[in-house]
Formats: structure tokens, sequence, C-alpha cells
């Protein structure tokens, strides 16, 4: 079977856990930060899990991590 072409924005966006789940970052975090309360900008920095029905998506375009 030939090798499969990793999706380049996929490859920077998500990782996957030990458990086989998909890691992902939280959006709104890049610009206009003056606007946003702190506590928002901090909870915004943690990862978060990618919900299971795009589960099997993201896992097709990362084949090898």
């Amino acid at each position: 079977m030939p090798k499969l072409k990793t999706h380049s924005g996929a490859k920077k966006r998500f990782n996957l856990t030990k458990t086989g789940k998909v890691k992902r970052a939280h959006a709104f975090k890049s610009h206009i930060l003056t606007k946003k309360d702190t506590k928002r900008c901090r909870r915004l920095r943690s990862g978060a899990i990618a919900d299971v029905t795009n589960e099997a998506t993201i896992k097709k375009m990362i084949p090898y991590k």
C-alpha cells in the first residue's frame, strides 16, 4: 500500500494523546486580546480535546502522528 500524505494544516494544529484522543488548541487567542478579560485569556491557553464526531476525520489527516 502506498504512503499517505499528511495534511500540512492538520499536523500543525492537532496532536494525539496516548489513549488516542485528539488534542487541539482553543480559538480566539491570536489578536484583539485587550477587550478579552484576563480570566478568559487564561482559560484559552489550556488545551482541549477534539469532539468525537470529528476525531475520525482528523486521524485520517495525520496518519503518522
